[in-house]
């Protein structure tokens, strides 16, 4: 059957010489692997511009429920982007975001609470101005809170470390290795103070940005599927310095 739906472009590989299998998250259906026939055509049925790490489109779909391969009847963008595709610091990290979204996302069911974040996200993520560099960091910590994995701020002032393996402050240095050091701890705690939209209030140097991305990609590690090395990650680091 015929439907409709927005979607976030993620990643896609070719298929067959004419086409290509597609990947989205879709605000109905869940993450979704669409046939998009034609594409690499001479004379093209889509545009080729639509596919691009986190583009916003409009879907006309040919939904088959349980079906692992759906195909792709339209898209259209429903947010041209100003500045994503034009700003290597904004175009390294729809890059990395994408990637990132691509190994954590895997239910094929509509979550609207999540789709509504990313959505947003990502349009904060064209039209911002300030703050830019650690956007990425505010983007992992908030998408937690959809994962299930959001950590909870301790009470105390005294926790000085955090555990990547509980998910939990603590005021003593853990017995293993798998923690946040203390200056880490210190700004990861930061990211609790601001949603999104104010990245621009967190101050970070290109050390401090390095290492609290380093914790959060092993937080992400320690408690869900996320399996292999980001291809994206070096090139993100260069860019951000």
């Amino acid at each position: 059957m015929q439907e409709k739906t927005r979607g976030i472009y993620l990643h896609h590989i070719n298929y067959s010489e004419t086409s290509i299998i597609a990947r989205f998250y879709t605000e109905k259906f869940g993450h979704q692997s669409y046939l998009v026939q034609g594409i690499r055509k001479k004379r093209p049925t889509f545009k080729k511009s639509l596919f691009q790490p986190l583009f916003l489109l409009d879907l006309e779909v040919y939904y088959r429920p349980g079906k692992d391969l759906q195909r792709i009847k339209d898209a259209r963008l429903c947010m041209p982007f100003e500045h994503i595709p034009f700003e290597i610091a904004k175009s390294s990290q729809a890059i990395f975001l994408s990637e990132v979204l691509l190994k954590c996302l895997k239910e094929e069911e509509a979550n609207e609470e999540l789709f509504d974040f990313l959505y947003h996200a990502i349009a904060l993520l064209d039209m911002k101005e300030d703050g830019i560099a650690n956007f990425h960091l505010a983007f992992l910590f908030h998408l937690t809170r959809f994962l299930g994995i959001f950590p909870q701020l301790p009470t105390n002032g005294g926790a000085m470390f955090f555990d990547l393996e509980t998910a939990n402050f603590s005021g003593a240095e853990p017995l293993h290795n798998h923690y946040m050091d203390v200056e880490t701890t210190s700004n990861f705690k930061k990211l609790f103070q601001f949603d999104i939209g104010k990245v621009e209030q967190l101050r970070l140097d290109n050390r401090q940005r390095a290492a609290l991305l380093t914790q959060l990609l092993n937080y992400y590690r320690t408690h869900l599927d996320f399996v292999g090395e980001l291809k994206s990650l070096a090139v993100l680091k260069e860019v951000l310095g």
